[in-house]
């Protein structure tokens, strides 16, 4: 419910805080005292469409702040999280109108768009008025408050998930069978390309593999005389190595008669003989290395140049050929084993079709029974609201090849003012005063099913008289049981059956250069006085003091 509204230099509003309790509040006041002005600036902090004018002469900006407590389960919560903002105990929607023009909004201080304060003042708010067209008169919401009457959610629910499922195996089903439709298309060229690259047997890396041992292959060649005329060197007839082998073991002899002359020159001539050796190793396996069959380079070439042939026929890269023969396979298994698949998903997509009708059907045949019980509902309340001549009528049109996820239903609510005149949509048909007094009996009838835990009457007591307007009020009373109600009202009939009475008037201000709206909580006798204001008018006399008590002992 709505706790507390605070408003900053809007229009005749300089500053203003109001707090707000649960049941039925009024507010009265007179005649261009600032109740719209009041309204607008609610419909704003709501997500309401700005307006420059809106922000008081010399004032840089306004600003209207509406604070809330909503349940954990509310669908404000869900609308929270789905954008990240921060969920706290009280609900904060806060609104700032600039003076040129520009708007900014801010949920729980955070700043978001006026779309996302827009959803959370829908589901948090509804105001109805004899001009209102955003709340029961909107037919979209017709169906969930006919299936919130009916208790009809959990059937709706069910309907809902299975056309989600009805859509997704049908998708399923028809892309398979694109599938295979392009697979049968390019059947035979699949199969010879299949044999083609099968035949062929690439491998993933081949391509990089078999260049770099042509590579090496085609190099090894003008290498190949240096390391023989090298290894000859050292290895051959006229290798030095011998020579230099008997000279160490000559010295080695000698060692024991000079070791300080010989024995360092041995370890010289022995390191210089290892690494001599080591050398001739090295040349050995380069020159097994470089020895290749000119056949094998053929051959790698070969190998080389189709791979690359069939990269270019089928406008891959080498690598991805192996990748491109699994597909051409998976192809042509889908030509061979689709057809089974495919029967599969058509047989679990004709199977969701019949689930999601059968329950559609369902839910239809239990809104017609809820239609017609909301129909006697509603109609009973007409009489008082001196509209017995009037129906009320819940029109359900079913087809069900119009289905969507919430059925096969399109229901929306129809009034016939008199009798012998053409029933017709609600917005269309009913006058001001009498859309206002319908919309008053269907909200009594559904209570707190499908309704905002906050609702707004602005002056829907409009043109009626004394009896009309103490049913009125008596049914906004009964309403506030269920939900919080706040009623702008001129009817003092209405205003004895509130909890909470406000009182709207303008105040001068600076020696009467300008003026300020102001708005005061009254009570006990404060409170009579006010009904008794709206009774006489200007002058108060004694006994419209005593009526007003009448009207307020016979409400308690």
């Amino acid at each position: 419910m709505l706790s507390r509204l605070s408003i900053r230099d809007i229009v005749l509003i300089d500053k203003l805080d109001i707090d707000f309790a649960a049941g039925l509040a009024v507010l009265t006041g007179e005649t261009g005292a600032g109740k719209s002005i009041l309204l607008d600036s609610f419909a704003l902090a709501l997500g309401g469409r700005g307006d420059q004018s809106l922000v008081r002469q010399g004032a840089d900006q306004g600003q209207v702040t509406a604070v809330f407590e909503v349940r954990r389960s509310h669908p404000a919560r869900a609308i929270l999280k789905a954008n990240d903002i921060a969920d706290e105990d009280e609900l904060i929607l806060r609104r700032v109108q600039l003076a040129d023009g520009r708007t900014r909004a801010f949920v729980n201080d955070q700043p978001v768009s006026v779309t996302v304060l827009k959803q959370l003042g829908q589901v948090l708010v509804e105001i109805h008025g004899q001009h209102d067209d955003r709340a029961l008169v909107d037919a979209a919401t017709h169906r969930r408050l006919l299936d919130a009457f009916g208790g009809l959610e959990a059937e709706a629910a069910r309907v809902e998930a299975l056309w989600t499922a009805r859509r997704e195996t049908l998708e399923a089903a028809e892309a398979h069978a694109a599938e295979v439709e392009r697979a049968r298309r390019e059947a035979d060229w699949l199969r010879h390309a299949v044999a083609e690259l099968d035949k062929l047997s690439p491998q993933a890396g081949e391509e990089t593999a078999l260049a770099d041992r042509r590579t090496t292959m085609m190099q090894s060649e003008k290498v190949a005389e240096d390391l023989r005329e090298a290894h000859e060197t050292l290895a051959g007839s006229n290798s030095a190595v011998p020579e230099l082998a008997a000279t160490i073991r000559r010295l080695e002899r000698r060692a024991t008669q000079a070791p300080q002359l010989v024995e360092p020159a041995v370890k010289s001539l022995d390191v210089a003989l290892n690494a001599l050796e080591e050398t001739r190793a090295h040349l050995e396996a380069a020159l097994r290395a470089a020895d290749y069959d000119p056949a094998e380079l053929e051959r790698i070439e070969e190998r080389l140049f189709a791979l690359r042939a069939a990269g270019r026929k089928y406008n891959v890269q080498v690598d991805a050929l192996a990748a491109l023969a699994q597909r051409y396979h998976d192809d042509i298994g889908l030509i061979d084993a689709g057809e089974e698949r495919l029967k599969t998903l058509q047989a679990a997509a004709t199977q969701a079709d019949i689930q999601f009708r059968k329950a559609a059907e369902a839910l239809s045949k239990a809104r017609l029974k809820a239609g017609t019980a909301l129909d006697k509902a509603v109609n009973a309340e007409l009489k008082p609201l001196k509209l017995e001549r009037a129906r009320f009528t819940t029109e359900i049109v079913s087809d069900a090849e119009a289905a969507g996820p919430n059925g096969i239903d399109r229901v929306e609510f129809w009034v016939q003012t008199n009798p012998g005149t053409k029933p017709g949509p609600l917005m269309k048909i009913a006058s001001g005063g009498e859309l206002a007094r319908f919309l008053l009996a269907l909200k009594v009838v559904l209570a707190d099913r499908g309704s905002a835990p906050t609702l707004v009457f602005d002056e829907i007591d409009t043109g009626v008289g004394g009896a009309v307007a103490d049913a009125i009020g008596s049914r906004l009373a009964r309403l506030a049981r269920g939900v919080q109600v706040l009623a702008v009202t001129h009817a003092p009939q209405v205003a004895a059956q509130a909890q909470r009475h406000y009182v709207i008037s303008k105040d001068a201000l600076d020696k009467g250069k300008r003026v300020a709206t102001r708005v005061t909580e009254v009570a006990a006798e404060k409170r009579r006085e006010e009904i008794a204001r709206m009774l006489a008018g200007a002058e108060i006399t004694n006994e419209a003091r005593a009526a007003a008590e009448r009207l307020i002992k016979a409400a308690g």
